[in-house]
C-alpha cells in the first residue's frame, strides 16, 4: 500500500506541474519557417551532427521536458522540419510503396515490374512543374533514395529544388501476431539506428513507420495488437529523433469487411489515439517533432458511404479528444477513399476550425490512381500526366485551406472498397 501511495503521489506532482504550465502558459510554441533554400538546402547538404542513443523511459511518470530533448544535438532541426511540412496549404505525397505494390500498380496499366520503369514512374513524380507549390514532403521508398533520374541527377536533389522535404519509409512490413485472429505488427525495429544515420546523410529529414489496427463491429482490435503496435510507434520514433528523421507516426485502424457504423470507428479510433499519445509521452518523444498519420474517421467498407460533413465531424472530434496542441500537423491518409471523396472530406474538416494543428493530407492512391492511368508507361503521356498529379494536389491544398470549389480533376467514384486488397489502406 505504501508503494501505490507513493507511486500516486508522484504522478499527482506530475499532473500539477503539467497544469501549472498550461494555466502559466509556458507552453513552447513552433511558428512555421517560411519556404527558403536556406532551410533544406544548406541544412540537407550540411553534415549530420553527432548522432545519439535513444534512452528506454526511466519512468511510469510523464513530465514536460525530457533530458532526451534538452540533449538530443536535432531538437531545433526537428521541430523546424516538422513545422515546414505542416505548413498552410501544403501536404504529403506518399509514394513509399515496396518494389512489389509498385510492379501490381504499374501491371494494372500494362507496365512491367522492372527497375527501370519504377525509376521512370517516380521520376515522372518528382519532375512534375510545379508540385512543390502544394507539396512539402514525399515519402520514398528505400530504393527511390538512392535512385537517380534516367539524366542522372539524384532524386533527393530534384525534390530539394522544388523545395519538397524527401522523408523515407522505415518499417519492414507487417507480420501476425501469435494468438490473435488475423492481426498483426509492424517489423524493422533491428538495425534502425544504423539505417537512420544512413538516411539522414542520404538526405531524407523525415521518416514513417505504418502500424495497422484491425477494426470490426465486434472483436477487433484486441488489447494486444494495441500493445504491441503502440509501443512499436514510440520506439521507432524515439530512434528516428535520436537520429535527425521526424517520425512520422501512422497508426492505422484500417477498414475492414462489413458494415459496422462510423461511429465505431470513431471510438476505436479515440481508443488507439489515446494510448499512442500516452506512450510517447512515456518515451519522451518530442511532440513538436512528430507528424502524426491517421484515418479520417469512415464507416465499414459495406456501410453506406457517409457525407463529407459526418466524416468530418466524427474526424474533428475523434483528434481533439485525443491529439495534443503541440503537434504541428495531422496528415490524413486516403485509404477507402475515391480521389474527389480525399479532397471533399478534406475540405470539410476545415469548417470546424479553427484547429491547433494543421489537418492536411498525405496522400498515395488519391493523387497517383489517375496520374497512373494517364501515364500507362507511354513517355508521350508524361506531360498530361504531370498536370494531373499537380492539378490533384491543387485541389487538396485548397482543400487543406478550406477553400475548395470544385471541378474535381478526377470526379466520381465511390469508396475504394477494395482497397484493402489492392497494396493496403494506408496510402
Amino acid at each position: 500500500m505504501a508503494s501505490a501511495s507513493a507511486t500516486m503521489n508522484a504522478v499527482s506532482a506530475g499532473t500539477a506541474a503539467k497544469l501549472h504550465c498550461l494555466a502559466s502558459g509556458k507552453v513552447a510554441s513552433v511558428s512555421t519557417p517560411a519556404l527558403t533554400s536556406s532551410l533544406f538546402g544548406a541544412r540537407l547538404a550540411a553534415k549530420p551532427a553527432a548522432s545519439v542513443s535513444a534512452a528506454s523511459p526511466a519512468s511510469n511518470v510523464v513530465v514536460m521536458t525530457s533530458e532526451f530533448e534538452k540533449t538530443n544535438p536535432y531538437t531545433e532541426e526537428l521541430k523546424k522540419t516538422a513545422a515546414y511540412i505542416a505548413a498552410p496549404g501544403k501536404g504529403i505525397l506518399a509514394s513509399d510503396e515496396s518494389n512489389a505494390t509498385t510492379g501490381k500498380r504499374l501491371n494494372s496499366v500494362g507496365v512491367e515490374n522492372t527497375e527501370d520503369n519504377r525509376r521512370d514512374w517516380r521520376e515522372l513524380l518528382y519532375t512534375a512543374p510545379g508540385l512543390g507549390n502544394y507539396i512539402s514532403g514525399a515519402i520514398l521508398f528505400d530504393e527511390t533514395l538512392f535512385q537517380s533520374t534516367a539524366g542522372g541527377e539524384q532524386f533527393v536533389d530534384v525534390l530539394r529544388a522544388q523545395g519538397i522535404v524527401p522523408g523515407i519509409k522505415v518499417d519492414t512490413g507487417l507480420q501476425p501476431i501469435d494468438g490473435t485472429d488475423g492481426e498483426t505488427a509492424t517489423q524493422g525495429l533491428d538495425g534502425l539506428a544504423d539505417r537512420c544515420k544512413r538516411y539522414y546523410q542520404q538526405g531524407a529529414r523525415f521518416a514513417k513507420w505504418r502500424a495497422v489496427i484491425k477494426v470490426d463491429d465486434a472483436k477487433h482490435p484486441s488489447s494486444v495488437s494495441v500493445f504491441e503496435n503502440v509501443h512499436g510507434l514510440a520506439r521507432y520514433a524515439q530512434i528516428a529523433q535520436a537520429n535527425g528523421l521526424v517520425p512520422i507516426v501512422e497508426p492505422e485502424v484500417t477498414l475492414g469487411d462489413g458494415d459496422y457504423s462510423i461511429e465505431r470507428t470513431a471510438y476505436v479510433s479515440e481508443m488507439v489515439y489515446s494510448h499512442v499519445f500516452r506512450i510517447l509521452n512515456e518515451y519522451n518523444i518530442i511532440l513538436e517533432g512528430i507528424l502524426l498519420k491517421p484515418n479520417m474517421i469512415l464507416p465499414g467498407l459495406d456501410a453506406p458511404t457517409p457525407s463529407p460533413e459526418d466524416v468530418a465531424r466524427y474526424t474533428v472530434r475523434t483528434m481533439r479528444r485525443t491529439v495534443p496542441a503541440a503537434v504541428p500537423g495531422v496528415h490524413f491518409l486516403s485509404g477507402g477513399m475515391s480521389e474527389e471523396e480525399a479532397t471533399l472530406n478534406l475540405n470539410a474538416l476545415q469548417a470546424y476550425g479553427p484547429h491547433p494543428w494543421s489537418l492536411t493530407f498525405s496522400y498515395g492512391r488519391a493523387l497517383q490512381a489517375s496520374t497512373l492511368k494517364i501515364w500507362s508507361g507511354k513517355p508521350e503521356s508524361k506531360a498530361a500526366a504531370q498536370e494531373r498529379l499537380v492539378a490533384l494536389a491543387k485541389a487538396n491544398s485548397e482543400a487543406q485551406l478550406g477553400k475548395y470549389k470544385g471541378p474535381h480533376p478526377s470526379p466520381g467514384g465511390g469508396r475504394i472498397l477494395q482497397a484493402l486488397r489492392l497494396g493496403g489502406a494506408g496510402k
